[in-house]
């Protein structure tokens, strides 16, 4: 059911009924690292090359997913998956070994929480039971594609961030069929916002306008302030994005400093690890929802959360044209039967 502009109340409230993470070697560095369920010790995974490794560690984490619930991926009606190489090979040829539908999608950073949108509103209209929502990115699949070879030890922009080697996938159920008390309750699919940012190093400042825009409206449409929720988690504005975060909501007289929390902060020690603003690629919120958030959920650390996944829809083409960097951020609300 719509309410307001942009949100959509799920009366079914499908639930999360369990999530699958996997990281790679610097992400198993980071304080985060006690909450991810599988990981590779090297960037290749055994194979040969990066965007292999990646399609293998998207596999294991959602096998890892079906194992765990014991569930039969004939079961699933279908595996939403997404990530940043060029006609999304990573899910495509990780995917093709499950005797299971696929629908692709292509949201940046956004992909896992437009995944969780998408499979709410199709288990809500009835037509599906059980979905996967997934995502993946690899720190060198993305700077080859999107930056420069690592060969090249290029120095960084202050205001960059880094890929994180990270999957993670959620398997999100009809009520009837399973049930842990962890719904989704409210959907908020974003607008594409471009204030005209240029440089692809600063993220960050691309995607914050686009997390203010659909957070802000997620709260006007459901008539919620900040105070509802125990966080409100992006994913992945960085330090430099977050504070832009915060600074556009303290023009509208709104202190979101004590409730934001962003995934591309947490997955790394700004302090140890060479990682400049943070985290940032599809697998980062992705894993860190699925590996951290979702345990703070079970244990009942948090009951209601506000996950808004940001992605900065530019290519290595179009940022050649000159054009700037529309982004757009996806909200879903995940409460506990409290």
């Amino acid at each position: 059911m719509k309410i307001g502009k942009q949100t959509y109340k799920i009366n079914s409230k499908p639930c999360i009924f369990a999530t699958s993470s996997i990281v790679g070697p610097k992400e198993m560095q980071g304080p985060l690292a006690n909450y991810f369920e599988l990981h590779i010790n090297d960037v290749f995974f055994d194979e040969k090359t990066f965007e292999k490794a990646e399609s293998k560690m998207l596999e294991s984490c959602i096998r890892n997913l079906l194992v765990k619930t014991g569930t039969n991926e004939q079961d699933i009606d279908v595996i939403f998956s997404g990530d940043l190489l060029n006609q999304c090979i990573s899910s495509g040829f990780a995917i093709r070994s499950f005797d299971t539908p696929f629908l692709g999608l292509y949201g940046a950073c956004s992909t896992f929480v437009e995944g969780l949108v998408l499979s709410s509103m199709l288990i809500e209209s009835g037509m599906f039971k059980q979905v996967i929502a997934s995502a993946s990115s690899h720190f060198c699949s993305a700077e080859r594609q999107f930056r420069l070879p690592l060969e090249h030890g290029n120095q960084k922009s202050t205001t960059a961030q880094s890929t994180a080697t990270a999957s993670g996938a959620a398997l999100v159920t009809n009520r009837s069929l399973s049930d842990n008390g962890i719904h989704i309750t409210h959907v908020t699919p974003g607008k594409i916002i471009d204030l005209g940012v240029t440089d692809i190093s600063n993220m960050g400042a691309a995607m914050a306008p686009a997390a203010f825009n659909t957070i802000a409206q997620h709260l006007t449409d459901t008539g919620r302030d900040i105070n509802y929720y125990d966080a409100i988690i992006t994913g992945d504005l960085g330090t430099h994005g977050s504070d832009m975060l915060a600074e556009l909501f303290k023009k509208e007289g709104i202190d979101i400093t004590q409730k934001h929390k962003d995934c591309g902060v947490l997955i790394y020690d700004e302090n140890t690890q060479d990682v400049n603003c943070g985290g940032s690629g599809c697998g980062c919120i992705a894993s860190v929802f699925s590996g951290y958030f979702f345990n703070e959920l079970k244990a009942k650390n948090l009951n209601k959360i506000l996950l808004v996944a940001t992605g900065a829809l530019m290519s290595p083409l179009s940022s050649s044209q000159g054009e700037s960097i529309p982004s757009i951020a996806h909200a879903v609300a995940i409460e506990n039967e409290v």
